[in-house]
């Protein structure tokens, strides 16, 4: 009877074992289906062997494998992280901070640009013309010239309009008497001027306005080279003034030059004089145009009176007719 019970107790608990070990069987057979690294890592027939040698055999064990499957799996690398940080980094705010950064850095201009830039602005006006030479054109105003408010109506008129056109920025251009074409020569400038105030029988060349006004009886003669001549003592604003040897040429008389006396600057108390000129200075500095220069007696030195050459020499002022009238 015992031995029975004992036979019975070993086939119930075989049976027992193999219905465990098929349950065990198909659970591994459905998780190797559905997770495919378990069954490459362990076969099914080690991992029976494995659930036989514990001595209480559950699906806790799996379980466990399987978190710890899920731990090796979330600690290995995979792309899916590496997508993320790329869906990250181009951020589209970051792409138009970058493009306003290079918008905002700064451009040079062409100033200093300059521009002259150039429009009439104090950088354009400082500067000659091209193809003009020497220092720009100098200009006064008639507050500038000591006693200007107390000369006669027709000699200030005169002068404005011989200093209105300093402002204009003409260049010396000899044959020319007309500022529509850029520039005058002395005489033309002095022509001119005369004609648009009204003075009749103004010759065009600086000799034959020399004789016109020597016939007139206007002439002042001066031979000292000393500025403070009494020669000077009848020369008053808007005298002509007359150079003979500022450039060689075949003449009867010999009067190269001739520009316009405005009298005294207030600032230095030197004379001052307005025409066209191919070199002479103000302040100094030459100006080749139709300028203020200043007038000062040229003196010449040893070398140049030796030297057998036609040099620059004042030889005298005269009075416009009918201006003090």
């Amino acid at each position: 009877m015992s031995s029975r019970t004992e036979r019975r107790g070993v086939e119930g608990s075989r049976r027992a074992i193999f219905k465990l070990s098929t349950f065990v069987a198909s659970v591994l057979i459905l998780s190797a289906a559905v997770s495919p690294p378990l069954a490459a890592e362990e076969s099914v027939g080690e991992k029976i062997k494995k659930i036989f040698s514990t001595p209480t055999p559950t699906p806790t064990p799996h379980k466990k494998k399987k978190s710890a499957t899920t731990k090796k799996e979330s600690a290995s690398p995979s792309p899916t992280p590496s997508r993320k940080k790329k869906s990250v980094s181009p951020s589209p705010a970051a792409s138009p901070t970058a493009k306003a950064k290079k918008k905002s850095s700064p451009t040079p201009e062409p100033s200093e640009t300059p521009s002259p830039t150039p429009s009439l602005s104090p950088t354009a006006t400082a500067a000659p013309e091209k193809g003009k030479r020497g220092a720009p054109n100098a200009t006064l105003s008639a507050e500038a010239i000591s006693g200007f408010e107390n000369y006669p109506p027709k000699v200030q008129q005169l002068l404005n309009s011989a200093l209105e056109l300093t402002t204009r920025n003409l260049d010396y251009k000899y044959g020319s008497a007309d500022p529509g074409n850029g520039g005058m020569d002395c005489s033309g400038f002095v022509y001119f001027v005369l004609k648009q105030n009204g003075v009749e029988g103004v010759p065009r060349d600086s000799s034959e306005q020399y004789i016109w006004l020597r016939r007139a009886g206007k002439f002042e003669p001066v031979v000292s080279q000393k500025d403070d001549s009494f020669e000077f003592d009848n020369l008053k604003p808007g005298d002509l003034l007359f150079w003979t040897g500022t450039y060689a040429i075949k003449r009867d008389p010999p009067i190269t030059h001739a520009m316009i006396y405005l009298g005294r600057e207030k600032k230095t108390d030197a004379r001052v004089m307005v025409g066209a000129s191919d070199g002479r200075t103000y302040q100094t500095v030459q100006r080749f145009g139709v300028s203020v220069f200043d007038f000062k007696m040229s003196r010449a030195d040893k070398g140049e009176l030796e030297d057998g050459k036609v040099h620059p020499r004042f030889v005298g002022y005269a009075h416009i007719p009918g201006l003090r009238d």
